[in-house]
Order: structure tokens, then C-alpha cells, then sequence
């Protein structure tokens, strides 16, 4: 459940403070947690401003600036066409992120609906949804995203689609139980006695105090979902050239490791900072939102 009180706070007397002050607080005392914000915070600033910070056009190529290393004046080099790279990986920074959030999106628009329902109901409407959903599971998630985009064809669009669907089962799985747990709680009888439906009780009762779980999932699913996505741009199922994607870069620098390695250095850098950060932050997230760290 979300936290609703500080425990200084209890029995004093005084003011309850808002539950997003407690959070901000622990999460500000967990530095691991700070430095994992910082980071995320950094690279949305990135991909927001890339327009005006970019020092040149991701997509111009010069051929006669092929395989610089890192200078005043391409500050991570520049790859086999003479782009520079630093500008490929700020532009880049867009596309993993929108795909790491539309994937997460999918996944929670879905999966939770799913598991409140399977939860609230039980029976046989929860065996269908979770036998369905134990299918899912039953794929590796790499290779259902894989599955699913070699069926699509390759795009970052069907990229995003595939890590979304494999996230649907990992969402309706935790707010499944949590549902179980929350719908046994006195309160929800006293609604029902009040003659509250099913709706009302699921979507302004039981979706409100389990919200912690689901925000804890999201973040730390974020990370799964940029590095699938990477993953499988790296196979050339992904963003296709010349799109500045962090996987392709990735994967186009690898035939050049020995002569010019920095064109795989960075955009690998890149994309272990930025899944980094998510993990970092949602650890923090967890503990923060988490009573019993009290």
C-alpha cells in the first residue's frame, strides 16, 4: 500500500505531512537513489533539448572526417561516415526513452487491468488470465520480443510493441497479488455492505492503495525495456540506418573495435549509464514506498 503518514508525526499531534514529502525524504536520504535520479533527470534534459544542444546534425555525413577519435571539435569522434557521434547519441537519447516509456505504457495499460480483474474475481476468470499469462512467462522475454518483431518486421515501432507485450504478464502478475491481499481487508466489506459495484470497489478502492507496486514495476521495468529494445536493434530488428538509435550504433560499431573503438565505446556507455540510473532509482523507489523500511 502507499504510504499515508510519518511515523514522527504519529501520536504528536501535529500536521501529517503529504505522503510525497515522506517519499522525497527517503529517497534523498538513499544515495544510490539520488545519483539514479540525477542520471534519468540528465538524459530526459538531454533528449528534450537535443534540438539546441547538439553540436551538429546526427545524420550529415563528411566522409573525409571518417574514424576521428575524440577532439575539440567531435568530442566522442566520429563513426565510419564522419557523423559525429556525440550528436547521434544526443538525438538518441530520444529514441530510447520513447521507446522504454510507450513499451512500459503498453504493458501497464494492459497488465493491470488483467490482474485487478483475475485478482478481484478469482474462480475460473483468474485461472484463464493467469494460465494465459503463464504462457507469456514461459518465453524468455528476449525471445517473445524476438518472436514478435521478426513476425512484425523489423521498426522501432514493432520494437516498442514487442517489449510492451512481453512486459504485460510481469504487471498483471504483481498487481494480481496484490489485489488477493487488498480485497480481504475489512474496508472493502464495509463497501460492498454499502452496496458499492464491482467497478467502483476495483478502480477507486483497491487500484488506489496498490498503486506502489505498480510505480516500483514501472521504473524498474524501464531499464528492461531500453535494453531489450537496444538488444534487439543490435540484431538489425530495430531502428534501421541511419537512424541515431544507441543499439544500432552499437551494432554498427562493432566491425570497427580494433581500428576505431570509440564508435561502440559510447553508445555502450550510454546505454549502461541511462539503465543505470532506472535500476538505482527504482531500488530507492522500492525502499521509499516500502512501510515496513520505517
Amino acid at each position: 500500500m502507499l504510504i499515508t503518514e510519518s511515523k514522527h508525526n504519529v501520536g504528536s499531534g501535529l500536521p501529517r505531512d503529504p505522503q510525497w514529502k515522506i517519499v522525497y525524504r527517503k529517497l534523498w536520504r538513499r544515495r544510490t537513489a539520488s545519483i539514479g535520479g540525477a542520471i534519468i533527470l540528465f538524459y530526459i534534459l538531454v533528449a528534450l533539448l537535443a534540438p539546441w544542444i547538439s553540436p551538429q546534425d546526427p545524420l550529415r555525413i563528411h566522409l573525409a572526417h571518417e574514424f576521428q577519435g575524440p577532439s575539440f571539435s567531435h568530442l566522442l569522434g566520429t563513426d565510419d561516415k564522419g557523423r559525429d557521434i556525440l550528436s547521434r547519441i544526443i538525438y538518441g537519447s530520444r529514441l530510447s526513452l520513447s521507446v522504454g516509456f510507450a513499451a512500459v505504457f503498453i504493458g501497464a495499460v494492459v497488465g493491470v487491468p488483467l490482474g485487478l480483474v483475475a485478482g478481484y474475481y478469482g474462480k475460473w476468470v483468474d485461472a484463464v488470465i493467469m494460465r494465459i499469462v503463464d504462457i507469456l512467462l514461459a518465453f524468455p522475454g528476449i525471445l517473445l520480443a524476438l518472436a514478435i518483431v521478426s513476425a512484425l518486421g523489423p521498426s522501432l515501432i514493432n520494437v516498442t510493441i514487442a517489449v510492451g507485450v512481453f512486459s504485460i504478464p510481469t504487471f498483471a502478475r504483481i498487481v494480481r497479488g496484490s489485489t488477493l491481499t487488498v480485497k480481504k481487508l475489512e474496508y472493502i466489506d464495509a463497501i460492498k455492505t454499502m452496496g458499492a459495484g464491482d467497478f467502483r470497489i476495483i478502480w477507486s478502492h483497491i487500484l488506489p492503495n496498490i498503486l506502489s507496486p505498480i510505480i516500483i514495476q514501472a521504473t524498474l521495468r524501464l531499464a528492461t525495456a531500453i535494453l531489450t529494445a537496444a538488444g534487439l536493434s543490435f540484431l538489425g530488428l530495430g531502428a534501421q540506418p541511419p537512424s541515431p538509435e544507441w543499439g544500432a550504433m552499437l551494432s554498427n560499431g562493432r566491425n570497427f573495435l580494433w581500428n576505431a573503438p570509440h564508435i561502440a565505446a559510447f553508445p555502450g556507455l550510454a546505454i549502461a549509464t541511462l539503465v543505470l540510473g532506472f535500476n538505482l532509482f527504482g531500488d530507492g523507489l522500492r525502499d521509499a514506498l516500502d512501510q515496513r523500511m520505517e
